[in-house]
């Protein structure tokens, strides 16, 4: 995912198993129950949120982050017959079904509320809770076309004609989740989609390992490098003050969702923690925090996301349950795709 922008960099919150608010337990604390979450590695909470939810509920908190969130499916199925966490934040649209097909999952009891409206309709018991929701767009450096004095690209199609050779960034959809929602949506969307991926990487459309590489290393407008078309998010551009827009014909959506683990050693911890996630405060800090719309209705969004951090009015669409059936097999003739160009 991911995306937290600026706060990216600055939110390296220790991700890695222990304590999340970031302070040694003494001896009275020793015993308090831990409740132990995976997530991406642009989770980021405010610490004072944090502390209200230990000190309310009675839990310690503790993340673990293998990465984005493609590989914390990955994780979190490779311990499936040992899961060393109580639930998972940070599943995404196009991995809920795989997840859900694997029955690790129980389910989260909370009261969903306007978030209802993003559940998966596959997931009749409720296993997943809706946490968050943005668009994945192709995001344009609107002072470098300004100075190059072209249009930019408005749609898929457009990201391979030669005016924009060698100007497109986006990541490898084997290890990332914005990625992978591209991949989806251009399978979706072109009639002949590995003919359409020869094009764009015969193009010169680079493939970036991950979000951050492609962001803040090659994209012009936030790096030293030479693309000014970059895969990132619709909330993007609400960073950078009107430098950067969206391709909105380009934009599919995302949501991220959690979940309690089966025979997880605190369930009851992991549902606290979800309904935490779905609380009014929570919810309030996503825009700011991890750059992601709340699936609150009731909560607003800062006044730059007005400006800068336009949604799609019809994003591109998939079939969850195609996507499940395919993922594997599409990943595999892509990564061909891929290899076979730089042969």
């Amino acid at each position: 995912m991911k995306k937290s922008l600026p706060l990216l960099v600055a939110s390296a919150l220790a991700l890695t198993g222990c304590s999340i608010a970031d302070q040694a337990p003494d001896s009275a604390e020793e015993s308090t129950p831990t409740v132990t979450i995976m997530t991406h590695d642009s989770f980021n909470v405010p610490e004072e949120l944090v502390a209200a939810f230990e000190e309310e509920s009675g839990y310690s908190v503790s993340t673990t982050s293998p990465g984005d969130a493609v590989a914390v499916l990955n994780q979190l199925i490779l311990q499936q017959d040992n899961p060393t966490v109580d639930a998972v934040y940070g599943i995404d649209s196009y991995s809920t079904t795989e997840l859900l097909n694997q029955n690790m999952l129980t389910t989260h009891d909370a009261e969903l509320g306007s978030a209802e409206q993003y559940t998966v309709d596959s997931d009749t018991e409720g296993h997943l809770a809706p946490i968050d929701h943005g668009q994945v767009c192709v995001n344009i450096d609107n002072e470098w076309f300004d100075d190059e004095g072209l249009a930019p690209p408005e749609t898929l199609d457009d990201l391979t004609d030669p005016a924009y050779e060698g100007l497109f960034v986006t990541t490898d959809p084997t290890t990332s989740s914005p990625g992978l929602a591209f991949l989806v949506a251009t399978i979706s969307n072109q009639a002949d989609w590995q003919q359409y991926w020869q094009d764009l990487l015969a193009n010169g459309t680079k493939i970036a390992g991950s979000w951050s590489d492609a962001y803040y290393s090659d994209f012009t407008s936030t790096g030293d490098g030479d693309y000014p078309l970059v895969l990132s998010y619709s909330s993007s551009p609400s960073a950078e003050e009107g430098r950067t827009s969206s391709a909105l014909d380009t934009c599919t959506e995302q949501v991220e969702y959690a979940g309690v683990v089966d025979n997880a050693a605190n369930p009851e911890g992991a549902k606290a923690f979800i309904e935490f996630m779905l609380d009014t405060d929570f919810q309030t800090s996503l825009p700011e925090e991890m750059y992601m719309y709340p699936v609150d209705d009731a909560v607003a969004v800062p006044e730059a996301w007005e400006q800068h951090a336009e949604l799609a009015d019809e994003p591109l669409t998939a079939d969850l349950t195609e996507v499940a059936e395919n993922r594997e097999a599409w990943l595999n003739t892509w990564t061909e795709l891929y290899e076979n160009a730089n042969s």
